[in-house]
Formats: C-alpha cells, structure tokens, sequence
C-alpha cells in the first residue's frame, strides 16, 4: 500500500531553485528610488499654478476646506503624471470594516464621439466616488437594499501609482462613509481622533506657555512581524490555505528552543524576497528601515521608522499587500496570522507611539534631565491615567479570533493591559507621588567593556521589558500587544481618543488653577501627583509572563479578558460610547456597529477553521489512520500465520485514537449544529465550546501524527514547512 508523493514533491520542487531578479542599487541608489511613484509636495509644486499649489498648502495646514477649482488643477496634474508613468486607470482605495484594502478601478479614457477617445480626470471624480455600500460590512447601520456609499479624498495622504505587469493604476486614498454619513471604515475615525487629539494637546502646551504652537499630530511606527512557507508546501495544507494557520501539526524535534533563527543569517532567497519587498515599498516613499530573522524559524520581522498615525496606517496595509504580493514572486506564502503553528512564538505588530509637532517638538521625549521636563512628564502622567481609565478599550481594539491564540502565550504580551515605565521613569513619579515634585534622574551612564578593541556605549537609564502590553520605550509607547494581522486604525483611534479624553480634563483642571491665581508649573505638578496616586495600578515593571503577575492584577481591580467575545464589551460601555461622542470621532450607532461586525467576524473565521478541522480530519487524516492500520493488521496476521508471536502495541495504540478520533470529530459536528440569533451570544459560546471541540481533534490528530508511517501522512508537516526555504 502506497502513500501520497505531495510531499515529496514539494521538497523536490523547492530543491530545484528559484530564478530571482536582480537587483543593483547601484545603478539607481535608493534616493533616487524613494518616492518615485508618489505625487509628492515636490511633484505638485512643479506640476500646478503657484497660487494653486498655495491655496492647497493652506487647506493642508488650517484644515479646511479644499476649493474645487484647486482641486480641478491638481486632477489634472495627477493625471498626467500617473500617465507619464504608464497609468490606465485610478482608483480611490479605502478600508471598510473588513479589516483589508478595498478599490474601485476607472479608466481615464472616455470616448470623443468621433471613433476617438480622450484621457479624463476632473477634481469632483479625485474628490469623491461612490463604491456599493451595501456588500461591505455595516454592522446594522443600514439594509442589504440600501446600497449608496461614498468614498472621499484624504489630502492628507499623498496619491501614488502601482505599478503591475501588465499596468499601473493611479490610488487615491479615501474615506469610506454610508449615505447617511456613519463612518464605513478604518481611515475616518483615525482622522477625526488625529483632530480631537490636536485640539486637546494645542490647548494644554498654550496653557503650559508655550506662545508659538503648530499642529499636534500623532506618530506611529508598527514592527511587522510574518511567516514565510514554500507554496508548494503551503497548498498542500488545506488549513492554510483558508485560514491562515496550521489547524494540526505535531511539535518538530527542533523547533526554536536554540534561539538560533534569531537574528541569524537570512536565507538567501528569503533575504532577495525582502529586498524586492524594500525596493517596490522605497517607490511609495515607505520608509522601511528593518529587517531580520524573528524568533521563530520562518519567521521575520520588517519595520518602518515613525510617520504621521494616519500616514503610517496606510503605508501599513500597503506593506502588508507589498509582502504578499513579492513573497509570490519567490514561490513563498506570507502569513500574518498570530498564531500559524502551535507551539512556536506567534506574530504581533509592535505599534510604537507617540504625538508631537513642528514647534514643541516629540511630546514624549523626556529630553536630559526628565524630573525638570513638567511638560514631559504631564504628558506622560495622561497616557497612563488614559490607559488605566480605559484599559478594557485598549484590549477590544486588538481583539481578533486570531490574536487570542496569541495573547497571553508566553512570547507575547498578557490580556491584562498594564503600562511599563522603566527604572528612569519610575523613579521620577515616584518621588512625585511620595513628595510632589521630582529633584533627580536616573542617568545611563557608559558601559566599559575593559578592550581596546571594543568602543566605550552609553547606557540607557533604563531596561526594556518585552512582557508588557503597553511599554515606555525612550521616547514613545510601544504597544505590543497589536496583531500580526490587524490594521494598526483601531488601536490608534483608540490611543489617541483616550489621550485627547485625557488632556482634555487636564486642560480644564490646569485653566482653573492659573485662573485661580496659580503658577503653571506649579499646576502642573500638582495634577500629575494627583493623576498617578490615582492611576498607578496600571503601572507594573516586572514580569508580565509569570502567574503571579495574574493575581496580582486581581487584587489591583484590572481586567483580565482572554477572549474576544469579552473584550469586545468594552467598545460599547456606556463610559466608551460617552468618551467618543463627546470627541466627535465615533457615535454611538458606529460603536455598536463595530461590536456587531467583529463579533460576526469572529464567528465566521471560527466556524471556517471548525468546518475545516473536521473536513480534514474526516478526508485526509482519518483515511491515512487506517490505511496504516490496515498496514499494521495485516503484518499482525501474517506474522501470527508464520507461527511468530508480534507486538501489537502500536496497532493497539493506531486503533485507539482512531476511535477517539471518529468521536471527537463528531463531537465538534454536534458544537457546530447550535447556533443564536444574537451575534455576541454566538461569539461568546463559540470561544467556550466550539474552540475546545477543534482543540480535542487536534489532540488526537497530533498523536496519530507521531505514530502514523511518514510515507502515509498527508500533510506537511512543521519541519518541512519551517525550515525548508
């Protein structure tokens, strides 16, 4: 009896090479490259009128309204730019509710009448087009029937073409809304949270006295971390295929625990994969910084250095695209799911944060003596009072079905949101809290390595603690707990509604004080003392990983929500609602159609990852059990034949997990038949029986897979696909 060849091919197929592009940063230096297929500040200014290129200037820095003559003559500047380099097409992209990218093409040609046709793009069809609104997620905001959506210009983040084969398209980034006004995507509550957050931060730098005052923006910088499988090994797994990550597979005999894929040397043909990547993410003026081996084998990482929040969460979802899309090229797969094989450290997207602006410069860097930084440290003293005040927020914005594989794990940040501050920082609010002001700083100091041929380095005041959810890094936040997976709009809408909250109520605070006759520094100090006294629960230094730290934060009163059935509540308290209407960046109808479309989402990827483990385990696993079991049978008999007395202890053992096997697949058939008409309610029994009952066949899959001949097993197993490149 023959088994299946799959996998034998696949080795094959990968051992026969790959032909990769070369490429010479030589001939074109990356100066050059970068944003090149942009219409830049640069290109508009050559490209239109001075009076018009001052007029969008104006909008861009007062926020106002564009004139739609200007925006007659920037189309068509942008049209004939995106046909010099080759486009067709435009298309406004946007970010419904999905979580990806959505477009809409439309080609610049439009007929003349007379057998001819000519090239058309006015400033109403840049400024605005109208997709079906009714295919994308809306979550009750309006019916299937009601299809009238809108897409609208964003100005603040520059136009660019993508370049394909066999084309190049003009992309748009927009807004996405319904007919009646909801907010339909990712991008339009970002927007609205950047202008509550400018207007709160402006507020308390003027009242701090500061007299020269620009526009406060808010920065982000996501670390993306993915895996890389060979196709051929990806299409032979099924799970992958349809969602993203290994519903079986038994533990390899290596996996990552020599710490050697870590920063070691990258693979030939992955290291050429990522420097296309870089090449075609250089043209969209990306600025990518990063690249290395992560901890897992098949695992990398690639980070962009800080762009404006908005900015940097559209070049996060065309980074993801840019991955995906060259990884092919290379005969690879990329996966951003968490949590793709078990056992293994998962993906997150450390989202690194923080606000400033072009006259006060980065309002999170503590600069050299941080006791004497009021304005720092007020600043610092709202992220943690915001964070405390709405932890739970914080954990539903990064809730996904496959980022709870991830949270809690011991390579990933705990479900409990707790802020880390660092020996420096901890110090300074220390000595706040026992005395009401701060009189020293911890300094680094140099470290003497003893050898002349190693250079003195300057040491940081403090260490980095990679256990924490939401952890001081110097000179912003980095929020590690973010997935692999996810747009980085929620989190920020969230960070940055939360600290506008936050500075608001300072604002207040701090006027009535100077108006009470109060010194500002004074003021000051004294609304940070009282802002940490009240708020240093959510401040832990040490261990996120270890149990104690779980029952630590019970006894502190902090959230522990490992599922997300429970940590999307959060987003629709009536603390939350309130904290979004009053800022204007979400209203009520839109926060609960964001609780309805995730919990949707997550019962639909559990119920598809369901629906596969028990079609994989009836069709291939199963078959293979017993085929071997035959195998097996029939050695016994003919041994039992020849007078000769056998051990049938793995025959004893096959037969036993296919029995348990039959049962726990349908087990889970029984789980999967109970559904509810409320979505919340289905979510929450779906994370308590359903997860459980895919868990159990897993089990028993595993196990046969340790026992089961190697040449019958039908999927690729966690060796090949980790390490084979």
């Amino acid at each position: 009896m023959s088994g299946s060849t799959a996998r034998l091919d696949a080795i094959k197929a990968i051992n026969a090479g790959y032909k990769v592009e070369s490429m010479n940063f030589a001939k074109t230096p990356v100066t050059e490259l970068y944003g090149s297929n942009v219409f830049t500040d640069e290109v508009m200014k050559d490209r239109i009128p001075k009076a018009a290129y001052k007029s969008f200037q104006k909008t861009l820095e007062d926020s106002g309204k564009l004139d739609e003559s200007v925006a007659d003559c920037i189309a068509t500047a942008m049209k004939d730019w995106a046909i010099d380099k080759g486009a067709t097409h435009f298309a406004h992209v946007f970010y419904p509710l999905t979580g990806s990218t959505a477009e809409k093409h439309d080609a610049f040609v439009a007929p003349d009448g007379v057998g001819k046709c000519v090239t058309e793009f006015n400033g109403r069809t840049l400024i605005q087009g109208e997709p079906d609104g009714s295919s994308f997620p809306n979550g009750g905001i309006r019916d299937t029937f009601e299809a009238r959506g809108y897409t609208a210009w964003d100005i603040t983040s520059p136009t660019y073409v993508l370049e394909c084969d066999n084309g190049t398209t003009l992309c748009i980034p927009t807004i996405f809304v319904s007919w009646t006004g909801e907010a339909l995507d990712k991008k339009t509550p970002v927007l609205r949270s950047m202008d509550a957050l400018d207007k709160a931060a402006q507020r308390v730098l003027k009242l701090l006295g500061n007299t020269h005052v620009r526009k406060v923006s808010s920065s982000a910088g996501p670390e993306q971390e993915y895996f890389l499988v060979d196709n051929n090994f990806y299409y032979a797994r099924p799970d992958l295929v349809s969602s993203d990550r290994t519903l079986f597979g038994a533990s390899p005999a290596k996996g990552q625990e020599f710490d050697d894929h870590y920063f070691g040397a990258i693979p030939d043909r992955v290291l050429a994969c990522m420097m296309e990547v870089e090449r075609e993410l250089y043209k969209l003026a990306i600025p990518v910084k990063t690249r290395h081996n992560e901890v897992a084998p098949g695992q990398y990482e690639i980070a962009p250095v800080f762009e404006s929040a908005n900015l940097a969460t559209d070049h996060q979802m065309l980074m993801m695209y840019m991955v995906k899309r060259v990884a092919k090229k290379h005969g690879m797969t990329a996966i951003f799911h968490e949590k793709p094989f078990a056992g293994l450290n998962g993906s997150g997207k450390h989202l690194n944060w923080s606000l400033g602006n072009s006259s006060q410069g980065n309002l999170l860097d503590p600069g050299k003596d941080p006791h004497k930084n009021t304005q720092f440290l007020l600043f610092c003293a709202a992220v943690i009072s915001a964070v405390d005040k709405h932890a739970g927020l914080l954990r539903g914005a990064i809730a996904s079905a496959s980022n709870d594989h991830r949270l809690g794990a011991n390579e990933a940040p705990p479900a409990i949101i707790s802020v880390y501050l660092g020996d420096q920082l901890n110090d300074i609010f220390e000595q706040i809290r026992k005395t009401g002001s701060a009189a020293t700083s911890k300094k680094g100091g140099v470290m003497d390595f003893g050898m002349s041929a190693v250079p003195d380095l300057l040491k940081d005041a403090g260490d980095r603690n990679r256990t924490s959810p939401f952890a001081f890094t110097g000179n912003r936040f980095e929020f590690r707990a973010v997935g692999a997976s996810q747009s980085i709009a929620g989190p920020i809408v969230a960070l940055n509604t939360i600290l506008a909250e936050a500075l608001g109520e300072i604002g207040d605070t701090l006027e009535s004080k100077i108006n009470g006759g109060g010194d500002a520094e004074k003021a000051s100090m004294e609304i940070i003392k009282e802002l940490v006294d009240k708020h240093w629960r959510v401040v832990f230094n040490g261990n996120g990983y270890e149990d104690a730290w779980q029952d630590e934060a019970a006894k502190r009163g902090l959230k522990n929500l490992k599922t997300t059935p429970e940590a999307l509540k959060e987003l629709i308290t009536p603390e939350v609602k309130e904290t979004f209407k009053k800022l204007n960046v979400l209203s009520e109808v839109e926060l609960d159609s964001r609780f309805n479309i995730y919990n949707e989402q997550y019962v639909m990827k559990i119920n598809v990852e369901a629906n596969l483990t028990e079609k994989v385990a009836q069709l291939s696993i199963l078959p293979a059990a017993i085929r071997y079991q035959t195998e097996l049978a029939e050695n016994a008999m003919s041994l039992k034949a020849a007078g000769v007395e056998g051990d049938n202890t793995t025959l004893k053992n096959v037969t036993g997990l296919i029995n348990s096997l039959v049962t726990a697949i349908d087990a889970l058939k029984k789980a999967r038949d109970k559904h509810f008409e409320d979505l919340a309610e289905e979510a929450s029994y779906f994370a308590a029986t359903v997860i459980p009952a895919m868990n159990d066949v897993r089990d028993v899959v595993d196990a046969l897979e340790g026992i089961v001949a190697d040449d019958l097993w039908p999927l690729p197993n966690y060796t090949e696909m980790l390490f084979i490149k």
